[in-house]
């Protein structure tokens, strides 16, 4: 059985359709403004920043006690310049500590520290670090890459066991774009001629200077190098065997070994945080450290067996502070101590796809559609609205803790309050065709088109109100089609309804805008004419009158018919000032027109 539409739901279904449309085409002028494009992406980082900020304060994830970071704190920086007089430091210290850290059989030790070239060379303590560095498999440092002029500094050719292969089979994925460089900042030649690994520790700001993501390559001198963390981390995965080879696979995946590791466009991993600065991971003061192979029995030892530790600076002296989601100030070194904490986990945050984007969009605007079209209450509506955008976002942050997915939510929610106006402004509209439909049902004639008897009774009482108010005249024409039976019986109905629509026509033809030309009953049919005196309604009744006579109706290929009207006038106020005696005063001129041989305006 085949179901069939009413009109007002295939209006409906227009409507949606046409709203979704429209939506989704501003979406499309949005994503490709720049400026526009711009201010959307900084409030989703911040809606991103402020679901974390929750998620740290919740307990989303429990940060791991095996990473531990020996701190360049504040307090051991100013040890440092008391104890040595200097920053930085002679590199033999470096070497004793690692000797100290490594007796204790940690996982790994890296160095979130750059050992680059000094003036105050000392070859050797840089060899005493290098050679040290060397005896330990597990040990690992940084180098940074830049895009400085080679007027400034000569760009260096680094060790092939530094790079690793990478193929990428997204369309997507664009690392050369973001982490392509020119130039090197190079270590000592010690380390880098050594068997100590390295790896590049960039690090690239949002618009609005947050860190929110970190590299897992770089490009250089046509050869990818991965970071330091990312070097590390893999290392500790695969029980120490060193990943060389890396694919991103179609779905902007990077695939290391047995890790599947999100990407963005960029090329980087969006980072899960665990918990506000210094209070995450561990941290052991270096002075500490430095008393402690100095000999100081004060110092209490700390065990480093199994553990991934951290040597970097938290110092807010040594400018190594970061702007992260969940908190202003955060040394870098944790930055590293969190990226290692995610690898571990396989915890990064994967950004939903554009097409989920886009079909969370259509539903939102269907849903939104749905409630105010359907909604008799505009309070029901905007609170449902309102509702609905709330259980949006709460479903957005318990994705991001449940399955560390970051769903967008600007653009949705911007969508979803353009589509409650623009529905609201169509359902207005729509409302507005119907009361005008339904009026115009209620006042109007179907046949002839003109305003019904109704309307005629109305029409005549305003005018009598009106016209005393602001003593002025009217006329009323009462019509009736002379011999209209005839044309019924003879012709039938079809002819006879052709009769009246044709009148009905020239009446409106030749009278004015501000006239009300109605069907009065049957065949008759009246006008009323405001501000008209009765001469000038004489004279506009004989026009009509000649106009009807003068206009032939074809009833079929080879006959044409002659119609002809009678007429009656009256005036407001000289022949009454009541409905009923204007109605009568007309009608009276009417059959005087009628029995003194129709077709013409009758006498009152």
């Amino acid at each position: 059985m085949n179901k069939k539409f009413s009109k007002e739901q295939v209006f409906n279904f227009i409507a949606y359709f046409l709203i979704t449309a429209s939506i989704l085409f501003a979406v499309f002028l949005i994503a490709n403004n720049h400026m526009i494009t711009n201010f959307f992406t900084d409030a989703e980082n911040k809606s991103f920043d402020y679901r974390q900020s929750l998620l740290v304060n919740h307990r989303h994830l429990t940060p791991s006690k095996d990473i531990v970071i020996v701190a360049i704190d504040d307090g051991s920086y100013e040890y440092i310049l008391d104890r040595y007089g200097e920053w930085p430091i002679s590199r033999d210290v470096y070497a004793k500590i690692l000797d100290r850290i490594e007796a204790d059989k940690p996982k790994a030790v890296i160095f979130d520290l750059m050992f680059v070239k000094s003036f105050k060379v000392n070859p050797a303590a840089e060899n005493l670090l290098a050679n040290t560095m060397a005896k330990y498999s597990n040990v690992y440092t940084a180098i940074n890459f830049d895009n400085q002029s080679a007027d400034v500094r000569t760009p260096i050719e680094l060790p092939a066991r530094m790079s690793v292969n990478l193929e990428n089979k997204s369309k997507d994925v664009d690392i050369e774009r973001t982490f392509g460089f020119s130039n090197c900042r190079a270590i000592i030649d010690q380390i880098l001629n050594s068997k100590t690994k390295v790896g590049m520790i960039n690090i690239s700001r949002s618009e609005d200077g947050i860190i929110r993501q970190v590299p897992v390559m770089a490009h250089y001198d046509g050869l990818y190098y991965p970071h330091l963390t990312l070097l590390a981390g893999l290392d500790l995965i695969n029980n120490g065997e060193q990943v060389k080879n890396f694919v991103i696979d179609k779905k902007s995946n990077l695939i290391a070994g047995k890790t599947k590791i999100p990407l963005t466009k960029s090329g980087e991993v969006v980072l899960n945080w665990y918990g506000a600065s210094l209070r995450t991971y561990k941290n052991i003061p270096f002075h500490k450290m430095i008393k402690s192979i100095e000999g100081d029995k004060s110092i209490e030892h700390y065990n480093f067996n199994n553990k991934i530790v951290f040597i970097g600076t938290t110092a807010s002296s040594l400018f190594d502070a970061k702007s992260v989601p969940i908190d202003k100030i955060y040394p870098g070194v944790e930055i590293h101590a969190t990226y290692m904490n995610n690898l571990l986990d396989n915890s990064f945050i994967r950004k939903s796809s554009p097409l989920a984007n886009t079909v969370i969009i259509c539903l939102l605007v269907l849903v939104v559609c749905f409630i105010v079209f359907k909604s008799t209450s505009a309070v029901f509506a905007t609170t449902s609205t309102v509702l609905l955008g709330a259980a949006y976002y709460l479903c957005a942050y318990y994705v991001m803790s449940l399955f560390n997915l970051w769903i967008e939510v600007v653009v949705p929610m911007f969508v979803l309050l353009v589509t409650f106006a623009i529905s609201y402004l169509a359902k207005y509209l729509l409302k507005s065709r119907d009361f005008e439909h339904q009026y115009k049902l209620a006042t109007t004639d179907g046949l002839t088109e003109l305003y019904n008897h109704r309307y005629f009774q109305d029409t005549l009482k305003k005018q009598i109100d009106t016209a005393k108010r602001y003593e002025q005249e009217f006329s009323l024409i009462i019509i009736d089609i002379d011999f209209f039976k005839k044309f019924n019986d003879i012709y039938g109905h079809q002819v006879g309804d052709a009769v009246l629509r044709t009148v009905a026509q020239i009446l409106k033809k030749n009278t004015r805008a501000t006239d009300y030309v109605c069907r009065y009953g049957g065949e008759e049919m009246s006008i009323i004419l405001p501000q008209t005196s009765k001469k000038e309604a004489l004279v506009n009744a004989q026009r009509i009158c000649d106009a009807v006579a003068k206009t032939p109706l074809k009833v079929n290929n080879n006959t044409e018919v002659n119609i002809t009207i009678s007429l009656g006038v009256s005036a407001f106020p000289q022949d009454g000032e009541a409905p009923q005696k204007l109605i009568e005063c007309a009608d009276k001129a009417l059959y005087y027109a009628k029995e003194h041989g129709r077709n013409q305006v009758g006498k009152g």
